[in-house]
């Protein structure tokens, strides 16, 4: 067992190298990357290219994802984590809070709705299972771009014909997105007041995988006359935790 374990983990660093590069990679790259001596990355690639998680490229001395390896994220997507490690948190606060929660994830300049949790004696809301939104005026999607690179947010939001409106409400430009954003990076979770559906707020925090970037967003939908402006930050901090948790889950 003493002597698997070491070989278990050069492989699985080779195939999180690979699994990251623009492209095939050379041997010595790969021990370069992964701190392995030469002979020991030679003497997995040879068990990995058996097994069909690598691919040889002879002509060009490098080595690539194999099949098996594309296997293992299609059955990662089939058996959709997000959701199943989800709902059990998105209940419990509910519970915790008294009021409807979801988990929602980016789609281009969308918000997918995918877990929606209605709490006891709290109206139905437009944002059910499969239910897409604009981004830019809703608080989960708000918390995800607030999480993302400048220029990712540019290329979604390119121009004014990018900022589709639901309602009055959201920003209109990129200069009112960027400080909007900025507000919520700030705090460290974003606000919808009314944006979606009158009278309704939300806060949303984004969850993040283990390299930062924003995988979904948790969020509590309130009446609002039910939170004043003051207890949000209470609210979102319980958002916050749970949030976490999920993101810990996922492998963060």
């Amino acid at each position: 067992m003493s002597d698997a374990a070491p070989a278990a983990r050069g492989a699985l660093r080779i195939l999180a190298h690979l699994g990251a590069a623009r492209g095939p990679v050379a041997a010595g790259q790969l021990a370069s990357a992964t701190g392995l001596p030469r002979a020991s990355v030679y003497r997995l690639l040879g068990v990995l290219e058996q097994e069909g998680f690598v691919l040889r490229f002879p002509e060009a001395h490098r080595w690539g994802i194999g099949i098996a390896a594309f296997e293992l994220a299609g059955g990662y997507h089939r058996q959709a984590p997000l959701t199943r490690l989800g709902r059990p948190i998105v209940e419990a606060l509910v519970d915790r809070v008294g009021e409807n929660a979801h988990l929602a994830a980016l789609h281009g300049r969308d918000v997918l709705y995918l877990i929606e949790e209605r709490a006891p004696r709290r109206r139905a809301l437009v944002t059910d299972v499969g239910v897409r939104l604009p981004a830019h005026v809703t608080a989960s999607g708000l918390a995800q771009l607030a999480a993302l690179p400048r220029a990712q947010v540019r290329a979604l939001f390119p121009d004014a014909a990018a900022f589709a409106q639901r309602g009055t409400g959201g920003p209109r430009s990129s200069a009112d997105l960027r400080r909007v954003l900025a507000a919520a990076a700030a705090r460290g979770w974003a606000v919808e007041d009314g944006e979606v559906t009158e009278g309704v707020a939300s806060v949303a925090v984004a969850v993040r995988d283990h390299a930062g970037w924003p995988v979904a967003a948790l969020a509590v939908t309130f009446e609002r006359g039910q939170e004043a402006p003051e207890d949000r930050a209470d609210l979102a901090a319980v958002v916050a935790e749970h949030a976490a948790l999920l993101a810990r889950r996922l492998g963060a």
